[in-house]
């Protein structure tokens, strides 16, 4: 019985056909990836552009307010007038910050966008320390002298300061730092301060009696010295220099 024949031996030639038909294969599918990469890429660039601006999925729909106790949410919404409807991109935050900081009361303001539908205003408020009559209308002044509107349960408490120059901010700054020098119990009893020129302030107290201040250097001295020469009995104390005080 014949033998059949067995598979004859792959000739080099062969081997070299085959190997380049790989290669081949390899470069085609090398060259297909690339492709992909960048028709995927689009396709993701698309997509984002589509959902920012045209998609309903990011648009804007409301705001968040938080850190405002003086000022309330409806004051800030209004003056912040954040356009809603359209993209939460093409919000400009920081024309919406400097509305915000136009607030008196409004120290600082931070704003951002809250995805996927929101913008976010955090403020930080003025802290009032001394009330001020402006004519009719009454206003605060926080610690650098800077005045402006806050509801009346802000003012209870606060010391008035009265001014020569309502106007004149050196002396509204000076008196702001009188005040923010005081100690709780002395600030309690001043009925209020009277800045008759910088270096002139006087403290008027709930008593009749007087305090000659001088200028605000050396105030924090001189409401140490003045805590202590309260106890004396007087209608009039001198701490305008702190080393030497007098009472009559």
């Amino acid at each position: 019985m014949a033998r059949g024949r067995g598979k004859a031996p792959e000739s080099g030639l062969d081997r070299a056909r085959k190997a380049f038909a790989r290669r081949q294969r390899a470069r085609r599918w090398l060259t297909w990836r690339k492709v992909l990469a960048v028709v995927l890429a689009i396709a993701l660039v698309g997509l984002g552009v589509y959902a920012l601006y045209f998609s309903s999925w990011l648009r804007t729909e409301g705001t968040e307010v938080v850190g405002n106790d003086l000022v309330t949410d409806k004051q800030i919404l209004a003056a912040a007038a954040v356009p809603t409807g359209g993209p939460l991109i093409d919000v400009d935050l920081r024309a919406i910050e400097k509305r915000v900081r136009s607030i008196g009361a409004v120290r600082q303001v931070d704003v951002s966008r809250k995805w996927p539908h929101e913008v976010r205003i955090e403020v930080v408020e003025r802290k009032p320390v001394a009330v001020l009559n402006f004519g009719e209308k009454v206003y605060v002044l926080d610690a650098e002298g800077e005045p402006f509107q806050a509801p009346p349960r802000a003012r209870d408490g606060l010391p008035r300061i009265s001014v020569a120059g309502s106007s004149d901010k050196a002396a509204l700054r000076e008196g702001a730092a009188v005040v923010t020098a005081l100690d709780g119990d002395v600030s309690s009893m001043v009925e209020y301060v009277e800045v008759r020129t910088v270096d002139d302030i006087q403290l008027h107290l709930r008593d009749d009696r007087l305090v000659k201040w001088g200028s605000s250097d050396q105030s924090d001295d001189k409401a140490a010295v003045l805590l202590q020469l309260l106890k004396r009995k007087a209608s009039v104390y001198d701490v305008s220099v702190p080393g030497s005080p007098t009472t009559k």
